[in-house]
């Protein structure tokens, strides 16, 4: 790794007066710095601005029916938090099968939502590859080349690079609403894919906007939430593609990841499952559903087989 200079504000208005050009935040750390050993960016960092010195980002509570969870709290305490698991099920399962017990030790709720995405051309070291996410006269690699865990949606921008969240989609369903220092942000609207010259994040934050916390309405008693993954390996891989759903009261939100540069909500299938009773043949149908508009890339066809059987289980997970 090379020089550069960290700094530790003690307050989310001092780390907001440092971000300009070429600075980065740090919230746990298990992304930004991978990123800088491997020097995948244009231009590495002048400076990393330290959010885990700034007190009171970690917190979970209730209050008037509302979850509140600070930006910087780690996955592993959302996973074993009492009221998640028993109220917001989609949210603690999600957390729960994030990465390794030790990165979920370090690695934030915000830090999950806003990593940049996981595409081995975009992530080659020494900015190996000139991605039009990073760079105007870009191209994506991905389009021709190796692509198996691209995109089944398309592209955005001419990009195939895939949202590498688990906690996405459980905020999804659960219509949670980010809060940062200048602004609140539904889920709905909080991600997208950001090409050169506009920056190479995966959400709508500004260069000067820090996430400070997630609030999630409470479900109705009659609402059940799940999460369901595929990935290679039952510990600290990223998903091949994984689901979360949220059913109750006639009403259905499921939303997949990993098979779109956003997480990509499943609405043909919400539309179909709600007010019919959930067994093995609707959540199939509604399966077949959720795939409708898929167009596979050279080496990906399977994956929308995979995303079909992920939607039946997420559905099946809430009966």
């Amino acid at each position: 790794m090379r020089n550069f200079k960290l700094t530790n504000p003690k307050t989310v208005e001092e780390a907001v007066s440092m971000l300009a050009a070429g600075t980065y935040l740090r919230a746990g750390g298990t992304d930004i710095l991978g990123v800088l050993k491997d020097e995948i960016l244009p231009e590495y960092p002048s400076a990393i601005i330290n959010l885990q010195t700034i007190p009171g980002l970690s917190y979970i509570k209730e209050e008037g029916n509302v979850l509140k969870i600070g930006a910087m709290t780690v996955l592993e305490d959302i996973a074993r938090n009492d009221i998640v698991n028993t109220k917001y099920s989609a949210l603690a399962q999600a957390a729960a099968r994030t990465a390794s017990p030790h990165i979920r030790e370090m690695g934030t709720l915000a830090g999950n939502i806003c990593q940049m995405n996981r595409c081995w051309f975009f992530r080659y070291p020494d900015n190996h590859f000139s991605c039009l996410r990073k760079d105007e006269s870009g191209l994506c690699y991905a389009l021709l080349g190796e692509n198996r865990y691209h995109s089944i949606f398309g592209a955005a921008s001419g990009c195939v690079a895939v949202n590498p969240s688990d906690t996405a989609p459980a905020l999804v369903v659960l219509n949670a609403t980010v809060f940062t220092s200048k602004r609140s942000i539904p889920i709905d609207e909080f991600f997208t894919a950001k090409i050169a010259p506009s920056g190479f994040g995966s959400t709508v934050l500004e260069d000067d906007e820090v996430v400070t916390e997630i609030q999630v309405p409470s479900p109705s008693a009659a609402t059940k939430s799940a999460f369901v993954k595929m990935a290679l390996r039952k510990s600290i891989d990223f998903p091949v593609v994984n689901c979360a759903a949220a059913i109750g009261d006639g009403n259905a939100r499921i939303c997949m990841n990993a098979v779109y540069n956003n997480p990509r909500r499943a609405t043909a299938a919400e539309d179909f499952i709600k007010d019919k009773t959930i067994d093995e043949s609707t959540a199939e149908a509604a399966g077949a559903e959720a795939i409708k508009g898929s167009v596979a890339l050279s080496h990906n066809k399977w994956k929308i087989q995979v995303a079909r059987t992920m939607v039946k289980r997420a559905i099946l997970a809430c009966k």
